[in-house]
């Protein structure tokens, strides 16, 4: 089976780009496997400053698949040792990001995106909850604005996520955003990235230490229920929930 995720190097820093347009870059256990493969080679490698996480395609990353998905364990995990790093996680989105995709997005340290980025917290509209992924965004989100997209599922712009904490920055080139940021990353050394890093990532590692447990407990139980067959079922064929209104 082809790798999910590629890795480059450049001079200090590691792209991991997701390459799995079958299911819009989904949450498979494949990707997340893969993924975390290649964070664990990167944290090792001595000469690696930074990581910056991207896409191919038209989307970040679409959610969990729904056909193939990863253990809740699993993403946990990921997402564990995404936070647990000591080396910072940039990511770089130029696409669409939805439901679970927004907890990878989420548990990075910097988030830049481009004018045609769009997002959307879908989880309720399939008899779920954003479980898992409210772990690293809840630290991080406005929470008057984190209680609405929740709850509604609106999709929203790269305008308004940066507003609400989603987005570090976002811009018409989002390359040209970066460069000064990854240039910064190039520039400091390893042990003052970690130290720092460990300080402003400590709400996050925290949630996930203290939740991880309970919440991936919940999503397998949603997942499990019959609103959330019905909710996916009708997600598949292209129809309205039976609950909807």
């Amino acid at each position: 089976m082809p790798a999910l995720v590629h890795a480059a190097q450049a001079t200090g820093v590691t792209t991991l780009t997701l390459d799995s347009p079958a299911n819009r870059n989904a949450l498979s256990e494949a990707l997340v496997g893969d993924l975390r493969a290649a964070l664990a080679t990167a944290a090792a490698d001595p000469e690696v400053r930074g990581l910056v996480l991207t896409h191919t395609g038209t989307t970040f990353c679409a959610g969990a698949d729904l056909k193939s998905p990863s253990a809740p364990a699993d993403f946990l995990a990921l997402l564990r040792e995404i936070a647990g790093l000591p080396k910072p996680v940039v990511a770089r989105v130029t696409g669409h990001v939805r439901a679970g995709g927004l907890g990878l997005l989420g548990v990075c340290d910097i988030a830049a995106a481009g004018p045609r980025s769009s997002y959307a917290f879908t989880e309720t509209h399939l008899g779920l909850a954003p479980a898992v992924i409210s772990m690293p965004l809840l630290p991080r989100l406005d929470p008057r604005a984190a209680a609405r997209y929740f709850l509604t599922a609106e999709h929203f712009d790269a305008a308004e996520a940066a507003r609400i904490g989603l987005l570090t920055l976002h811009a018409d080139d989002v390359d040209e955003a970066l460069e000064p940021v990854l240039a910064g990353l190039r520039k400091a050394s390893p042990q003052g990235l970690a130290a720092t890093k460990a300080l402003t990532a400590a709400p996050v590692r925290e949630a996930l230490d203290r939740d991880g447990a309970r919440l991936t407990e919940l999503s397998a139980e949603l997942f499990a229920s019959a609103e959330a067959r019905e909710g996916i079922t009708a997600r598949f064929e292209r129809r309205d929930p039976s609950w909807s209104l």
